[in-house]
């Protein structure tokens, strides 16, 4: 059983596939040179019979007398033939004559007899055992004549055919079979042989994937090999820069979310003594505190902010049926954007969502999306000091849920549209983390939808969320 297995195996590896073809092709170039061969050998020997035949003619031809018959059964014997007939002058004599065995089984014309006609016929004489009479007719050599026919047995000719056949074959087989084995230990050595090392190399540096030492050295002849050789150790020095990049960026998140943690803790004493001092009868005390507030309000968001996406612990989406209109109307509220409070201040926001529309979703991740897309909305607006709006639609097609937010605020500066979506690149705000746009993105991707930027420009922006109806279907772990 495991020798059987490690057959299977080996036929199933490149060499064993490379070897059953070179053993493919051997028979095939022995079938295309010992059919031909052989189909030549068959028409070379009525040939010789032919003018062994006429040479014999030509002794009857040149006696006046004719020759005894003695002489002529030993002319037939020597041409292995039973009579021969000379065609001269437009004339047909029968020269030589004995007595036939048999009746004439077939006629074979070798003066139009093609390949295929002779293949087709050599054929047909190895596989009859029976010992046929035969017509043969062909061109004298020597302008002896119109043409020769004689009639011959077809046993001597199948036995010599045999023995050709034989000869032939052992020694096209021999040659044929040294070729292959030459041609399979060159594509062992020159394709085989590199494929295994590249293999081998790819193993031995997963196991290890920082150790330096296991990348591969180029060393294949062949062009083409040498290429993956050399792609395989750029991108193996690729893998282990980025392993020790991820590892310092590990090592540096962790230490920037402790930092992030104390300092967090540290800021909210000092906020908690900052708002005392709005109380303080000193006037200048009194105009500084609110912007001292401000700064440590950002810095605590900042580092809340950080430790949040520092987590990277996002779960799953757990998807309910609700009501769209409703959430963002208390997205809106939340804020500061609600019916009560907008009248007061320069930035209102429009709701345009039938209060019919349900769709499918995990409401707590969608409502962090819209509240920050919406606070970078309202923060863009309060930045040019003027009154602005804030629209968020809703809607939905066949195959997927649509969100829009737009605004009318000053559109995104050039190095927020580069880094829209990069943590830590993306504000457009001083204090600003970055962070809103990348965790909003990473939430709608985590539906299966998509985040895109519609348009920016000095008219305001427009984001769209798109929410596949398919993709929910099998996460849904709510009821309807």
């Amino acid at each position: 059983m495991t020798d059987k297995t490690g057959r299977m195996r080996f036929f199933q590896s490149l060499s064993g596939r490379l070897l059953f073809l070179t053993l493919a092709f051997v028979i095939l170039a022995e079938v295309l040179v010992f059919v031909p061969t052989i189909a030549r050998y068959r028409a070379d020997f009525m040939m010789q019979r032919l003018k062994l035949a006429q040479i014999a003619a030509l002794t009857q031809l040149a006696s006046d007398t004719g020759v005894s018959p003695e002489l002529e059964a030993e002319l037939l014997a020597n041409a292995e033939v039973y009579n021969v007939v000379l065609r001269r002058n437009d004339v047909r004599q029968l020269v030589l004559s004995s007595p036939v065995p048999g009746p004439v089984h077939a006629d074979y014309d070798l003066r139009t007899a093609g390949p295929w006609t002779l293949i087709r016929d050599a054929a047909i004489t190895l596989a009859d055992p029976e010992n046929r009479i035969v017509r043969v007719i062909g061109n004298p050599v020597q302008e002896g004549g119109q043409l020769i026919e004689i009639t011959m047995q077809t046993a001597p000719l199948r036995e010599a055919m045999l023995v050709y056949a034989g000869r032939i074959l052992l020694l096209s087989a021999a040659i044929l079979a040294g070729l292959a084995a030459l041609l399979y230990i060159a594509a062992e050595r020159l394709i085989l042989g590199p494929i295994r090392r590249v293999v081998r190399s790819m193993l031995l540096f997963a196991e290890n994937p920082e150790d330096q030492r296991r990348i591969i050295q180029p060393a294949a002849r062949v062009g083409e090999l040498r290429n993956a050789e050399e792609a395989l150790a750029e991108m193996q020095r690729q893998l282990i820069g980025a392993l020790r990049q991820k590892e310092r960026l590990a090592q540096l998140g962790g230490a920037v979310a402790k930092i992030s943690h104390d300092l967090r803790n540290i800021l909210t004493t000092a906020q908690l003594f900052a708002d005392r001092l709005e109380d303080s009868a000193d006037p200048a005390v009194a105009r500084a505190a609110p912007k001292l507030v401000g700064s440590i309000t950002r810095a605590v968001s900042l580092c809340e902010a950080t430790l949040a996406f520092g987590k990277a612990e996002e779960p799953p989406p757990r998807l309910t049926r609700f009501p769209i209109a409703a959430l963002a109307t208390e997205v809106a509220e939340g804020e500061g954007l609600g019916a009560d409070t907008a009248a007061g201040g320069l930035v209102t926001c429009l709701i345009d969502i039938a209060p019919n529309l349900m769709l499918r979703a995990d409401r707590e991740q969608l409502y962090r999306v819209l509240s920050n897309l919406i606070r970078n909305a309202r923060q863009a607006i309060e930045t040019t000091g003027e009154a602005g709006t804030i629209e968020i639609a809703a809607g939905e097609g066949e195959a997927e849920w649509w969100i829009r937010v737009g605004d009318t605020g000053p559109g995104l500066p050039p190095r927020a549209r580069e880094h829209l979506f990069a943590a830590f690149q993306g504000s457009t705000r001083r204090g600003g983390t970055g962070l809103g746009l990348t965790i909003a993105a990473e939430l709608v991707r985590g539906h299966g939808g998509r985040l895109d930027l519609l348009r920016t420009d000095a008219e305001g922006t427009e984001f769209m969320i798109h929410l596949p109806k398919d993709a929910t279907l099998a996460l849904d772990t709510s009821e309807d």
